[in-house]
């Protein structure tokens, strides 16, 4: 065979190998890279950005974390599309934010035709599995292989989730490429796992929004200790993933989630309850003991993953947008805007309706408070101990007291803050006159999204249990 004719039929056969290797509704680039990473994606349960060394806690213990961090791209500007388990978890798997998936209230499910995660990386050749807390509905729209673990731990006896699972995954698929996502319960209540001791209560220095009280500071050194219990977990996986000398061919994630428990944090749209904490580490790619100010979604995730894994995201009906030129330095920009929704009816202790959306930019969040004519309530205005000591403080007369307890459950129709001077949102300056181009930039931009998900508002509220 001539040389003429072997090139005339090598390039038939690439071809065909690349048109066998695309989605199987989509087209795609290529079939592999020369070497496809693999994808270790690690997530915590309920945990406050803020709350990592490496985001400004000094307070906190998490060696092993602050270790993966020095070794990675940290963003500043990350954020989940709303502040639940089951939505953010949700809309990180399909790339789809969470009115537009059909997964917007908690313990909820996507429709039928939403593909996720382990669908569009299959077809690039990748075996896809999950350890840990599974949150998502229905199981097939989400075909990942269980290696087991829990889906909400009490703290009773027992591994809340077996690492070994996830060494033994590392070594059993060395000859093709892999996405594990590993799961934990931490540090999601009850704060019971890992050592509180090693935090004393008196000397913790708590964050402006949350008022001094004996029963704030104790249960932060618990939720604190399961952070560090949540850290040592981190450590052994990537132990596990060292051991198996694959390091060099693994793009890392680590993501905080939504905020805890604490007021202002989980089932809020305020920074502490939609902004996360993202590292990322790609060797040979990202420069080590780096940040970035691009902000980025949840939602990029996923196209990131199927482009570094030589797949074509763009062509795929995604909210989220790969950020891989932003890791290989093309680029130093991402999203002028991020976006996030909070939907109450149907959580536990929830009122019948409170519904929240934001947007934000790099300076500015506006939040409008769909159902602000009532009050906010759940499992925290009920039953949780810091939050009643609160009341029982403002009871005294202490005037901070009684305006943080207020705040939570009465909040105005819009509220805008400014993040770059006021970072925990203690000052709503919608009324300031000098904001009101910025409002009017902001609400228009919220809008938008608003139509672009089909999302209408106070009617898509009153349907959110038909979604669970």
């Amino acid at each position: 065979m001539n040389r003429r004719i072997f090139l005339k039929h090598s390039s038939t056969i690439l071809a065909s190998m690349s048109i066998a290797g695309c989605f199987e509704t989509d087209s795609c680039t290529k079939l592999y890279e020369p070497k496809q990473p693999n994808f270790l994606l690690i997530i915590a349960d309920d945990m406050t950005y803020t709350d990592l060394g490496c985001y400004g806690n000094k307070q906190v213990r998490t060696p092993n974390l602050d270790k993966l961090a020095k070794q990675s791209l940290k963003f500043n500007y990350c954020f989940n599309s709303a502040p639940m388990c089951a939505p953010t978890r949700m809309s990180l798997y399909t790339a789809i934010h969470p009115v537009r998936n059909g997964a917007h209230p908690n313990h909820s499910k996507v429709y039928p035709d939403i593909k996720s995660m382990p669908h569009y990386l299959s077809n690039l050749g990748y075996h896809c599995a999950l350890i840990g807390k599974k949150h998502y509905k229905p199981e097939k729209n989400f075909p990942f292989k269980y290696l087991g673990g829990r889906n909400h731990d009490n703290g009773d006896n027992g591994t809340d989730l077996l690492i070994s699972k996830a060494h033994d995954f590392f070594k059993d698929n060395k000859s093709k490429p892999w996405c594990l996502v590993v799961a934990s319960n931490q540090p999601h209540t009850p704060w019971n796992r890992g050592d509180p001791s090693q935090y004393k209560a008196s000397e913790l220095t708590l964050p402006p929004y949350m008022v001094d009280t004996p029963e704030t500071r104790q249960a932060m050194t618990k939720y604190y200790a399961e952070i560090t219990y949540l850290d040592d977990q981190v450590g052994q996986v990537l132990a596990g993933l060292e051991k198996s000398g694959q390091t060099e061919n693994t793009l890392v994630v680590f993501l905080s989630e939504q905020g805890s428990t604490y007021p202002h944090c989980k089932w809020t749209c305020y920074e502490t309850g939609l902004g996360s904490a993202c590292l990322l580490r790609w060797p040979g790619i990202t420069k080590p003991e780096t940040s970035t100010d691009a902000m980025i979604q949840y939602i990029d995730i996923l196209p990131t993953f199927i482009e570094a894994a030589g797949g074509d995201p763009t062509k795929l009906d995604f909210d989220g947008k790969s950020i891989v030129a932003l890791l290989k330095g093309k680029t130093n920009k991402h999203r002028d805007y991020t976006f996030g929704i909070q939907t109450s009816k149907g959580i536990i202790a929830g009122p019948k309706a409170y519904g929240i959306r934001s947007v934000r930019d790099k300076q500015y969040r506006l939040i409008w408070n769909l159902n602000y004519d009532t009050q906010f309530q759940n499992t925290v205005t009920k039953n949780f101990a810091p939050y009643l000591s609160w009341q029982t403080k403002a009871n005294t007369g202490d005037t901070f007291a009684q305006q943080q307890y207020d705040r939570y459950k009465n909040r105005p129709e819009f509220e805008l803050y400014d993040l770059v001077n006021d970072p925990y949102e203690m000052t709503n300056i919608i009324n300031n006159s000098e904001h009101k181009t910025k409002i009017a930039e902001l609400k228009k931009q919220l809008h938008q999204w608003m139509t672009q998900q089909n999302d209408k508002g106070i009617e898509t509220e009153k349907q959110a249990l038909t979604r669970q």
